[in-house]
């Protein structure tokens, strides 16, 4: 058995760059969220944030499906 090492490597790099990718676009979710949270505790209004942050997670959801889509295909 011969193993492509470049290949491996690129593969590894692929699948890194993705997980940080979505780990950061779910921080920022929760992070709109949560200014959602202190904007309502200050009577202030936050739809930019809830909007961003709706806009992070259904990111993540496509990018989940995009995965899944792959490993059926």
């Amino acid at each position: 058995m011969k193993i492509d090492w470049a290949t491996l490597g690129s593969v590894f790099g692929v699948s890194l760059v993705a997980t940080v990718t979505l780990v950061g676009l779910f921080t920022l979710g929760i992070t709109g969220l949560s200014r959602r949270e202190r904007a309502v505790a200050a009577g202030e209004s936050a739809g930019l944030a809830v909007t961003g942050a709706y806009a992070c997670f259904a990111a993540c959801a496509a990018a989940v499906g995009y995965g899944i889509y792959l490993i059926v295909a």
